[in-house]
């Protein structure tokens, strides 16, 4: 069975080691894994709900979208977008925002970190919080089961909104599947190790903090500076460590073998100095993200490349998630309206012992024609046509000449039905319009 693995970076800033290592790094190598299937995206629309700076927005969607490629994403084999242009998620998130419970809200972390912030500042417990801070994860909901993804990797900060998304996702089900499972449940994936890597002054990695290592901004000297800043015990060279407790060998981890790891730490117990640690560190991340950086400075001086791959991943997603749409509107009721034939005085019934043509629409939006006998069973069978009209022309042709529009008709026979019994069928149609 093909799994979906789905992830996505908010776009309000640079990208940092702790993207990288945390969600960009994992996330392409689940792409390599046989028998994947994965979707990764810009989060453009979250990013609304954090920043109000167009520039900064518009800068962090070239840049990410720029590291994910020097990365070593291949969009052959991913489907890679940006989330604001995929409308059919925002139109899931109404859907799903219709079945969450409010009560579910008022529990996700960031709002009532929120909450928490005002309360201790002796301010409105909701100042300042949007509609898109508190629906969040309704939002995140959608963009996962949009695709139906089996897998989600995340920090682990974020495992609360992956079980929201299955929450959500089992309510639909329930209300609107009719036993069938319309949404797939995601499973969060963490790696352990690394899943949250801490920053500067052992803090989360975030921009929030301030205290994040450059993955490719500012270059070498930039990276090298940033781990000098990276805070340590005071013991001098010569004095034993304890790497269990320094956050510098996490960053070491991250990008270091199970043999380099243990060599590490050896050092750092023999007494190793924090100064030579460092370099050590600033050497090691080098060697994995210096041949990546040269790719990036390209593709950041080049984002009309970076605009056609985005869009090209949209028109992949949108396979995907425009017929999906469709069939969850017709789940909740939002169906079109076709006419049903009734009676009408002074108007004799129309005869069932006649074949008949139906014309009808399917949820991958192209329109289709069909000729059944008199006791419905499938005799021809059309193939997609883009409009309506041009479907209703055919079966127009065949009501008027019969058989003699076979002829380059685009149909096909249904399986075990041989052209006389259609040539039958057909004969009989046009005698009974007579």
């Amino acid at each position: 069975m093909t799994q979906r693995v789905l992830t996505g970076i908010t776009t309000t800033g640079t990208p940092h080691l702790g993207n990288y290592v945390g969600a960009i790094r994992p996330a392409i190598a689940a792409s390599r894994e046989p028998g994947v299937e994965s979707f990764f995206f810009l989060a453009d629309y979250h990013a609304l709900i954090k920043c109000d700076d167009p520039a900064r927005i518009a800068r962090s969607r070239l840049e990410i979208a720029a590291t994910w490629l020097a990365a070593g994403l291949d969009t052959n084999r991913v489907t890679f977008y940006r989330q604001s242009d995929i409308p059919e998620i925002t139109e899931l998130n109404w859907l799903l925002t219709c079945v969450t419970a409010k009560g579910q809200m008022n529990r996700a972390h960031a709002y009532k970190a929120s909450v928490d912030a005002n309360v201790a500042k002796e301010e409105d417990p909701d100042a300042g919080i949007t509609m898109g801070l508190y629906c969040y994860p309704i939002l995140m909901a959608a963009d996962i089961l949009m695709f139906n993804a089996h897998r989600v990797p995340v920090g682990r900060d974020q495992v609360q909104h992956i079980e929201m998304a299955r929450d959500v996702a089992m309510r639909f089900n329930h209300l609107y599947g009719q036993g069938k499972e319309l949404f797939v449940l995601p499973e969060v994936e963490i790696e352990e190790s690394v899943a949250t890597l801490p920053g500067l002054d052992g803090r989360k990695m975030s921009k929030s903090y301030d205290n994040t290592v450059p993955l490719f901004e500012g270059g070498s000297k930039a990276l090298k500076e940033a781990i000098a800043r990276i805070v340590t015990d005071s013991k001098l060279p010569g004095e034993p460590k304890d790497p269990d407790s320094a956050h510098l060998v996490t960053i070491h981890d991250a990008f270091a073998d199970a043999a380099t790891r243990d060599a590490f730490r050896a050092d750092l117990r023999g007494g190793l100095g924090w100064g030579e640690a460092k370099q050590r560190v600033v050497q090691l991340i080098e060697a994995h993200v210096g041949p990546m950086r040269e790719r990036y400075a390209d593709l950041i001086a080049h984002p009309e490349r970076i605009e056609e791959v985005l869009q090209a991943g949209a028109a992949k997603a949108r396979a995907t998630a425009t017929p999906f749409l469709s069939e969850l509107r017709q789940a909740v009721g939002l169906r079109q309206m076709v006419a049903v034939a009734q009676a009408q005085p002074g108007k004799a019934a129309v005869r069932s012992d006649v074949p008949v043509f139906k014309q009808y629409r399917e949820a991958d939006g192209q329109f289709y024609f069909k000729l059944t006998s008199a006791g419905g069973d499938l005799l021809l069978q059309s193939q997609a046509f883009a409009e309506g009209r041009e479907a209703g022309s055919w079966v127009k042709r065949f009501k008027t000449e019969g058989a003699q529009a076979l002829a380059g008709a685009p149909v096909s026979l249904a399986d075990g039905v041989d052209a006389a019994t259609v040539e039958a069928a057909l004969a009989a149609l046009v005698a009974a319009q007579e």
